[in-house]
């Protein structure tokens, strides 16, 4: 359902140029109209805005149970940080978080992994931007259980992309539950936009292109 929240996101990555329409290849290789993007973020008010609507998804889905939270380089440092200034900020909940290095460092403190350092039996939770083939958090899982024995049941993206994943029959985010028991909280969904554009009436070239990707590649 789009709700006036929802669409206050939309309308919120569009005015950013994060969330756009043309004709785009996606990391899977599939020609998509539409494209999420946020390395486009790229001021002060629109990281602080950002935070805000993941801290939301956070303190709704898991409130703060949880004990740190784990941004992915080089898209997820930014998301992680701003949620977990925004959580503080608007719900008074302080958590740390933490980053890898695409390289390891071999000198000065050394290691992959920056700010917090995680510890057996911790609770971490992913912060991502969009999962389409699922590639990132293949990459990300034995980084996180190579550091420490932790526990990783929720991850929070900006758009679900409903794709399907390996098996034309599940999605990605499906094949992530199964593989890795993570459940996938996202803050809009391709059917969003879609309803969105919609409603709004003034997408009609649009509106056709992401129909036949949505019959094409997504699983609802």
């Amino acid at each position: 359902m789009l709700t006036e929240k929802k669409k206050e996101f939309i309308e919120f990555m569009m005015n950013s140029d994060v969330l756009r329409f043309g004709d785009f290849v996606t990391k899977s290789g599939r020609n998509t109209p539409y494209f999420v993007n946020t390395g486009n973020f790229r001021t002060g008010r629109q990281i602080a805005t950002l935070g805000k609507f993941y801290a939301a998804l956070i303190k709704e889905s898991c409130s703060d149970n949880f004990d740190c939270m784990f941004g992915p380089a080089y898209k997820g440092i930014p998301l992680a940080a701003s949620a977990a200034a925004a959580l503080y900020n608007e719900y008074g909940i302080d958590k740390p978080y933490f980053f890898n290095r695409k390289e390891e460092k071999d000198h000065g403190e050394g290691g992959s992994l920056v700010g917090y350092k995680p510890q057996d039996g911790d609770k971490v939770i992913i912060i991502e931007d969009v999962i389409t083939a699922g590639t990132a958090v293949r990459e990300t899982m034995p980084i996180l259980t190579n550091a420490a024995k932790v526990e990783v049941k929720d991850m929070f993206i900006s758009v679900n992309r409903c794709e399907v994943g390996q098996n034309p029959q599940k999605t990605t985010i499906m094949e992530i539950m199964e593989d890795f028991g993570i459940n996938v909280h996202a803050i809009i969904t391709v059917r969003d936009i879609y309803e969105y554009l919609k409603q709004d009436g003034s997408y009609g070239d649009i509106l056709p292109k992401m129909e036949d990707y949505m019959n094409r590649y997504c699983v609802f």
